[in-house]
């Protein structure tokens, strides 16, 4: 049942490790469209 925990665990790691060392290397993708912060404070602003 534990045969292949540790490779497991360390493939996981692994996979973790490379997913943090692409987003360390190119930066987080940053979202296209832009919210108007504006709008939602003038909304908030009625409710009150």
């Amino acid at each position: 049942m534990a045969d292949n925990y540790l490779e497991k665990q360390y493939a996981d790691y692994e996979a973790r490790k490379a997913a943090w060392e692409r987003t360390r290397k190119y930066g987080k993708s940053k979202p296209t469209a832009k919210k108007s912060k504006t709008k939602n404070h003038i909304d908030d602003q009625k409710e009150k």
